[in-house]
């Protein structure tokens, strides 16, 4: 195949999502992967509500939710209840209980079909940029290639050599703690076992085995030391001062709430997302959910850089929206673990004061899981957001907004009667359309990530509408009455 347009380093879920993404816009997109095949073993288990929001704009929800579980709440530590979702700003109003393994066989096929090359057993080895271009090495164990794309993406995690390449930094704290991790058969029952110091084992249930989490007494002073099955059933006997029988390990790993966050998202031809722009907490299951995010931000905007139709500033908005959000996510499960830990200080109460009162519950779970994300906030309720999924009709079909982005172009919806904002059809697709949720709008402009990038109240006419066109979507025909 002929060089891409961009070379993505990593095939975990932000990788995937981004190089499909590209795809999708028509840019040649290779990714290259360091492992020979998917991993056996699972990271996650958890889809959010923002994510599954996210992923409906391309109609890749829906075949997830029919398979997942569903629970009404959102993940979170250091509260003693959950955060509900209902009545939350979302059109998926629970967490989705999925194997990170098949949504990540989702979204290569996804990819695949799109005409991603993925190329697995290729260890990125160095890169080069050039005024128009990112020379890449590559190697699969018994040569190596040189790749040159318009533009290089690390989504190759918390230790990516793109990020260290490309000198970024990668502020942040230090591991305190560690704790160890193992998929295991055991008798011990779900949920959390307490012994007889007040320390505690906490048993996840899975199909067929079970998730064990506990603190580690004494880390090593590598936290790379591979984790045995001896060290963890040590580590377990230890807590709960019995034996306890564990067997047939399928997995087994070491965490810390090590938190840092990548100081650019962008150096020059080189992006980053997912675990390669920050690490954090595991508190609130974010972890797959963030990356998903980055990948949906950066997608549309790369692929419009490339493409030539960008409007200047476009791609360093990135960075803007992204680290930014990323700034959040740490503080949010920093703030979860020291909950956590704070025992009966007077902050703590307030916050499960907080927590417990019906209104506060849903500000904290928008928070949590990032339903709250507003790139620029100011006038309309909905500018910034995630615009929701409300019905629609369109040329007498019934539909909803969510379907009008699947295509992942930027969107001009029009509700008026009249169809007066269809003298923009040369530069945006226009959707004419009727809704009993938006009485309060005769248009929207619509990124194509469904963030809302303009506004047209009743009465106001176009007013702003060239300008945010502009920003957005680039140059496009001005109408003469704008």
């Amino acid at each position: 195949m002929p060089d891409p347009d961009v070379l993505v380093a990593g095939a975990g879920p932000a990788g995937l999502l981004l190089a499909a993404e590209l795809a999708l816009a028509g840019v040649r997109t290779t990714i290259v992967e360091r492992q020979p095949e998917r991993p056996p073993y699972c990271r996650g288990f958890n889809l959010n509500a923002r994510a599954l929001d996210l992923l409906a704009r391309r109609g890749l929800a829906e075949g997830l939710v029919a398979e997942g579980h569903r629970v009404p709440h959102a993940p979170v530590t250091g509260l003693p209840g959950p955060l509900l979702l209902d009545g939350a700003a979302t059109d998926h109003p629970f967490s989705l209980g999925i194997p990170q393994t098949r949504v990540e066989e989702v979204l290569e096929a996804r990819a695949l079909d799109l005409g991603v090359e993925i190329l697995r057993g290729h260890d990125l080895r160095s890169f080069t940029q050039a005024a128009d271009s990112v020379s890449t090495v590559v190697h699969n164990g018994r040569f190596g290639r040189t790749i040159r794309s318009r533009y290089l993406v690390g989504c190759d995690g918390s230790r990516s050599t793109v990020r260290k390449q490309a000198g970024i930094g990668f502020p942040g704290t230090d591991a305190r703690w560690y704790a160890l991790l193992g998929d295991v058969e055991c008798e011990l029952p779900y949920g959390p076992s307490a012994g007889p110091d007040g320390r505690s084992v906490f048993v996840i249930p899975r199909p067929g085995y079970v998730r064990i989490v506990v603190r580690e007494d004494d880390p090593p002073s590598d936290k790379d030391t591979p984790v045995t099955l001896e060290r963890l059933r040590a580590q377990v006997d230890a807590v709960l001062g019995r034996h306890v029988e564990l067997r047939a390990p399928r997995w087994l790993s070491r965490f810390g709430d090590a938190a840092r966050l990548a100081s650019r998202y962008r150096e020059g031809r080189v992006l980053l997302a997912g675990d390669a722009a920050h690490i954090h907490p595991p508190a609130g299951a974010i972890g797959v959910n963030v990356a998903l995010d980055d990948a949906f931000n950066l997608g549309w905007k790369l692929a419009a850089t490339v493409r030539g139709t960008a409007p200047e500033g476009l791609l360093d908005t990135y960075h803007d929206e992204r680290h930014a959000a990323g700034t959040r996510i740490l503080a949010n499960t920093r703030a979860q673990v020291a909950l956590e830990e704070a025992g009966d200080e007077p902050w703590a109460d307030l916050m499960r004061r907080v927590a417990a009162h019906p209104a506060g519950n849903r500000a904290l779970a928008e928070i949590i899981t990032g339903l709250d994300a507003c790139y620029e906030p100011g006038g309309h309720p909905w500018l910034g957001r995630l615009a929701p999924d409300v019905p629609l009709r369109v040329s007498g079909t019934e539909t909803h907004l969510a379907a009008l982005l699947h295509t992942g172009r930027p969107v001009l919806l029009d509700l008026t009667a009249s169809g007066s904002f269809g003298v923009w059809s040369a530069g945006v697709e226009v959707v004419a359309a009727s809704s009993p949720s938006t009485s309060d709008i005769d248009a929207v402009l619509l990124r194509p990530d469904g963030h809302v990038a303009w506004v047209g109240a009743p009465g106001s006419g176009e007013a702003g509408l060239a300008a945010a066109l502009r920003r957005w979507v680039g140059d496009v025909p001005v109408p003469a009455s704008a």
